[in-house]
């Protein structure tokens, strides 16, 4: 898939110019890798993969990312934090890229809403 598939807004590529990253985001079973350069996408995979290179990974069940990704989501779903916090979301891997890109990050996956469901 290229990045033409996922418009990002120019802001949100302005805030990520410094996050070279390539990282995991897992929906149950499925699984996408996403490499990020100079804050724009560079490529998303589809999975299943044998041994794929990553820094970090997001990992949930298919039912929390679909209530996280509706269009009014229920408390304790709004937020990747606040997924982290209610254990509905795992954060495995070198987690410094993603903390300090936090904001990138959040938006970034709630963009990613119509290529990874």
């Amino acid at each position: 898939m290229s990045r033409a598939s996922v418009p990002l807004d120019d802001w949100l590529v302005y805030r990520g110019r410094f996050v070279n990253v390539s990282f995991l985001l897992q929906s149950g079973d499925k699984e996408w890798l996403i490499r990020i350069h100079d804050g724009a996408i560079e490529s998303i995979q589809a999975g299943p993969f044998v041994m794929p290179r990553w820094t970090f990974r997001l990992a949930a069940g298919s039912d929390a990312w679909s209530r996280y990704y509706a269009s009014t989501p229920t408390p304790g779903f709004h937020d990747l934090m606040a997924m982290i916090k209610f254990k509905h979301l795992r954060l495995e891997g070198d987690q410094h890229p993603f903390m300090a890109n936090l904001l990138y990050f959040k938006d970034l996956v709630k963009s990613l809403g119509g290529v990874v469901q």
